[in-house]
């Protein structure tokens, strides 16, 4: 599989994904910390993308400095523990918008331990795997009504969410956990179907 994230064109830097969606997070015009950058991302990337980590987020933020990409911002509170914020540049922006415009998508991956498990199914107990679907149902159940909850919550501002595309991709994680949960319904009567016990 190619992680190739670059074009023929050059109108932007070739970086992993995770930087594109920190410098997108930081495109919808808060100076943020590399703090208020996971709390974000865990508020939205976590439907559609994974979350990056700690870590990842300020080395991804380090390398979109070096490009020119963000820069930091002075803190609007003099206390010195106050962690240190970013802001999209004119230059990150137009990276962003060459990046849509012009990379390959990737491909998407279906991480899933409860399929995992199943596929290994031969060497566990036929009672526990019904559980494990049961808990994946569950938990893909829970994730739809999350996201529905995330785009119909009027108490708080979430610019980078509350928008028409914000909007569009939050019905579509709705709709993809929905079927998810559905799968595993009918997962656990294949089940059924293949070791009644």
């Amino acid at each position: 599989m190619s992680t190739d994230s670059g074009s023929s064109r050059f109108d932007h830097p070739d970086l992993p994904v995770n930087a594109w969606a920190i410098l997108g997070l930081l495109s919808f015009g808060h100076g943020l910390s590399g703090y208020q950058l996971r709390q974000w991302a865990g508020d939205i990337l976590g439907y559609f993308h994974s979350v990056p980590a700690m870590s990842q987020i300020y080395t991804e933020l380090k390398r979109l400095e070096a490009h020119g990409l963000v820069r930091p911002v002075d803190n609007d509170v003099g206390d010195h523990r106050s962690r240190r914020r970013y802001v999209v540049t004119p230059a990150g922006r137009a990276a962003l918008s060459g990046w849509i415009r012009s990379s390959r998508v990737e491909t998407a991956t279906c991480r899933n331990g409860a399929m995992l498990r199943v596929w290994l199914g031969g060497h566990g107990d036929p009672a526990r795997l019904r559980e494990i679907v049961r808990e994946h149902r569950d938990r893909c159940e829970e994730l739809r009504t999350s996201a529905a909850r995330t785009r119909t919550d009027t108490e708080t501002d979430r610019a980078y969410a509350r928008h028409r595309y914000g909007d569009l991709v939050i019905r579509w994680a709705e709709r993809r956990y929905a079927a998810e949960r559905d799968i595993a319904e009918q997962m656990l009567t294949e089940l059924d179907d293949l070791d009644p016990g």
